[in-house]
Formats: C-alpha cells, structure tokens, sequence
C-alpha cells in the first residue's frame, strides 16, 4: 500500500498539511474558494493530519513524554534536561509546549475547515464527503485529547476560525472529553476497517484511541460511571473483530520496513523527500549512547546518530526488565553490543568493540578483554544501552531527519487497556487473561517445545499478582520508548511517586504542579483578555 506524505502550504490565517503524493505540485497559496471544491476540500482533509508529525517522533514530542518519567532520564546532551530535571526553566517559555500548543491549533483549525465546509461542496460525493470529515474528526480528537492531557481545560474550537480572533478561554474538562468522544464516535460510524492509503484514519484507529480515551477520562474529574466498560469494550473489538493480530516475534514489531504489520493499528508517515518532510522526525537519535568516540568505532547511518538525550534509569534496567532469563523484551529492545565499523590498533572491522552483558563482572575481567566491557555499575551520561526500536537506516546521511513512519497505536496495548480496565471492574480472570497472553508472546523460543512451553508457563501471572503498578511496569516494558510513560504517570496518578522513587535527577524537584504542563506565556500574551495560567507556574 503506498504510503501518505504531507507538506505545508499557507491559507489565509491558518498554517496546515496536505498528505498527497510526492507527484502532485507543491501549493504555495491558495484563495478562500479553494476549499469550496472536491480537490480544495480533499486537500483539507489531508491537512488535517499535519499536527500529527509535529508531535510523534519529533524531539518536542519525544522530550515532553519520554522525559522525567521513572523510565528515562537524561543523558549528557541536550538543551531541554529541565523537562527531566523539573527545574524552574520548565516554566511558560518552554519552546516545546509553545510549538505543540500552535501546531495542534493549527490544524484543529484545518480540521473545522473540512468539518465545516462539507456540505458547501458542490460537486463533492456524499461517500467521499462523509469519509473526509470522518477523517478530520479522527485528528481533531487525537489533538485534543493529548492538549487536555497535557494542559489541562483548553479552548474549545469546534467551528473554523475565519478571522483574526484576539479572544479565548478555557473551556472545561468535561466539555472537552465529550467532544473528543463525540468526534471518535462519528468516526467509528462511517471510517472503513482499513484504507487503500496506509496512514489514513481506520475504524479499529478510532475505537483504539476511543479506549485510550475512557480510560484516562476514568481517572480524571470528568470521569463517568462506565469509562471502565467503555474502555475495555472498545479495546477488546480492536482485539477481536477486524483481523490485526500480535506478532509472533515481538522484535519484529519495530522492524524498518515492515512497520506496516498486523500489530500496527495507527502510524503516522514520513517520507525521504526533504521538501515534505519539513519536521524533526529524530527519535532515532535521541536514546542513542556516545558509540562514535570508542575504540574501533565511528559514527554511521547502522549505527545511529548519537545524541545521547534520553538514558534509561536503573529502574527500567534492573527492575522492569530484571528477567531475562524467559522474557526476551530486552534483548531485542535495546543494543547492548557494537561491533568495529572503522578498525583500531586492537580491533579490526567486524571485532567486537563494545559489550554491555547486563550484569557486573570484576575489573580483572574488564581488564583483560581488548574492547570495552561495561557492566552496571559502569553506565554513565554517555555510556549506557541504547533502545533500538526508532533505528532508522535510511535516512539520506547522519544529517538528515528519521524517514520512517512512527507506529502510534499498535495492538499490544489494547490488551493493556482492556486489562486495566478490566481489573478496575473487579473481572480479575479477565485481566490476566490479557496480560498473560502479551508476556508469553515475549517469551523466549527454546530449542524443543517443551523448553519454549516453559518459558511461556514461567511468563504467566496471577491474579494475586495483579494492581495498578504491575500494569505500569508492564505497560513500561512492553511500550517503552513509545510516548506513552509520562501520559500513563499522569493517568493514573502516579507520577509524583515514582518520578521520586526511580528517576534522581527529576525526583528532588518533581511537584504536584508537574501533573500539568504550563500554558505558554505567548498564548497569555495574545489573548486580550485574561487567560488564566496552570496553578504554580
């Protein structure tokens, strides 16, 4: 199937996105009465999916969900280590916020221009009409619900803005939860199961985020009295009803050139062409350690351009993925080992140069090795083992940004979502049930059956074993690295406790205005009239 590629054009006030194909003509500007014709408004509903790529993969969107969690912390590069380290620069200036807060309103904005405009469309087909503003509720949904996540009660556009508006407010939670899920019920209706282009909005996309978004409304003071329901319903047709399936080999969920599997339910696209591909899709280089400077290595489009943003903490190492012995998530995770690409006067090409086994080893074992042995107790801002699951190989050189889609949404945390849910409804059999069968997927393939038989028995959990924490750590196995860890903190009220418990840098610092990011300053300062800020900053 081909893939979806967007570019930028300007219309009138709003900045949005077009995911046509690399052989149609850029559009530099355009009238008004350009969205008044089937090519104008499916232009605009392609559009709509721009604010996608200015949050997934990128480093705003990566450093504000990866960062200052129990997972991650910061390596020793980087000019954004107070989102980690929640210091006083994490305050209203944050370039970050102020670029997700602009690009997401941009395309709501987008968004209400297809939404509103459908029915003007002389010449537009119902089906074709119904589908694109389908689509364009899809979007709007996945902005606003990662704005509230984020910021807490936002303004609420749900008709296009056709002029300079110095005005706004902040319209309540609750009003915004009902209005996402009006837009993924509409979506549900009338989006088909799958579409001829990969990257478009789905029926089983919408009724994932649906279950995304019932389970965190379930814990937040919008909460209704059946988003647990909801949410495991939701999740559970994802899981039964359109064909996607786990994959055998969960290394393989990642792999470059097969994004596009039974596992990925929602992907967001990129392209190689660098006249579309105007955003910073660089999760590639942010968990990378310092390889390049080591003895018999330099740096090379396999290995990785080493940014050394996002360090994994001893928590995620030692305690999430403390058994190695039959869950293989790991090993196939992370990079843990490189071998000489450039050749030394101890190393020649192909040699191992460096080996991180995991575990300590004494220093008469380090010393008696020709490349570098690291063990734990050895890690550093530099050194330490690099998640591999954003490797991105054909990128054009070392410059240039990530090529490769970004899996959004992928079948594995549905059965997360529908065991939370579950468990929170007292349906304890239910919930394993899910959790079991995802760890014995990632359970090590032995040499007989009945090795393989083992490993999956030795995966398996019980009902006792089951509570909010023990999905974290397996949501924060399973789905690490994926922009999820700082949103499943906030969600489940969590973050204060285990930023402090797991993460140095950011433990000290951490506050309860944390839960909420702060609305940025230039927002404030645009608007005419008064618009409160987020208690504490």
């Amino acid at each position: 199937m081909r893939n979806i590629c967007w570019y930028l054009f300007l219309c009138a006030c709003i900045v949005t996105g077009c995911n046509k194909m690399l052989d149609e003509d850029v559009v530099s500007s355009v009238t008004d009465d350009f969205y008044n014709n089937a090519a104008g408004f499916q232009t605009a509903v392609n559009g709509s999916y721009s604010g996608l790529r200015s949050f997934y993969s990128t480093e705003r969107g990566m450093t504000t969900s990866v960062f200052g969690t129990d997972t991650y912390t910061n390596g020793s590069d980087g000019d954004f280590k107070f989102t980690n380290q929640y210091t006083s620069q994490l305050d209203p200036r944050y370039a970050h916020l102020r670029e997700i807060w602009n690009a997401f309103y941009q395309s709501i904005n987008t968004c209400n221009v297809v939404i509103g405009r459908a029915d003007q469309v002389p010449d537009l087909d119902s089906a074709a009409k119904r589908l694109g503003v389908a689509q364009a509720r899809f979007c709007r949904a996945n902005y606003y619900f990662i704005l509230v996540q984020m910021f807490g009660a936002v303004p609420l556009r749900l008709t296009e803005n056709k002029e300079i508006v110095t005005e706004a407010h902040r319209d309540p939670v609750p009003d915004i939860y009902n209005a996402i899920l009006a837009d993924l019920q509409y979506a549900v209706q009338v989006l088909p199961v799958t579409q001829t282009e990969w990257g478009r909005a789905t029926k089983p996309a919408a009724e994932h985020l649906m279950a995304r978004v019932y389970l965190t409304r379930a814990t937040s003071a919008a909460k209704g009295a059946t988003d647990y329901d909801s949410a495991a319903t939701y999740a559970t047709r994802v899981i039964s009803q359109y064909g996607l399936q786990l994959l055998p080999d969960v290394g393989q969920v990642w792999a470059q050139g097969k994004e596009n599997n039974a596992e990925t339910v929602f992907a967001v696209q990129f392209t190689t062409d660098a006249l579309y591909n105007a955003t910073d899709n660089n999760a590639c280089r942010f968990f990378l350690m310092q390889y390049d400077v080591l003895g018999g290595m330099k740096r090379d489009l396999a290995n990785g351009t080493p940014w050394k943003r996002f360090r994994p903490t001893k928590f995620l190492l030692d305690t999430l993925f403390a058994e190695r012995t039959h869950d293989t998530r790991y090993e196939k995770f992370f990079t843990r080992v490189w071998f000489a690409n450039a050749g030394s006067t101890k190393l020649k090409v192909g040699d191992t140069s460096v080996y991180m086994p995991g575990y300590n080893v004494t220093d008469e074992q380090i010393a008696s090795k020709n490349y570098l042995l690291v063990p734990p107790r050895n890690y550093t801002e530099r050194l330490y083992p690099s998640l591999n699951k954003f490797a991105d190989a054909l990128r054009p050189d070392n410059q240039a940004s990530g090529v490769r889609p970004f899996i959004a949404y992928r079948l594995a945390e549905d059965y997360l979502i529908a065991a939370e849910a579950l468990m929170y409804k007292g349906d304890l059999t239910g919930a394993v049930g899910y959790l079991n069968t995802l760890r014995m997927r990632a359970a090590r393939v032995g040499a007989t059956e009945a090795e393989t038989s083992a490993h999956r028995d030795a995966m398996k959990i019980t009902e006792g074993q089951l509570n909010i924490d023990f999905i974290l750590d397996e949501r924060g196995r399973e789905l690490v690295g994926e922009q999820q860890q700082w949103f499943d903190l906030v969600r489940t009220h969590k973050l204060l406790e285990r930023v402090r418990l797991h993460n140095p840098q950011g433990g000290p610092n951490i506050e309860e205005k944390h839960m909420l990011r702060p609305i940025p300053q230039d927002q404030i300062d645009r608007t005419s009239n008064e618009f409160p800020q987020n208690p504490g900053y």
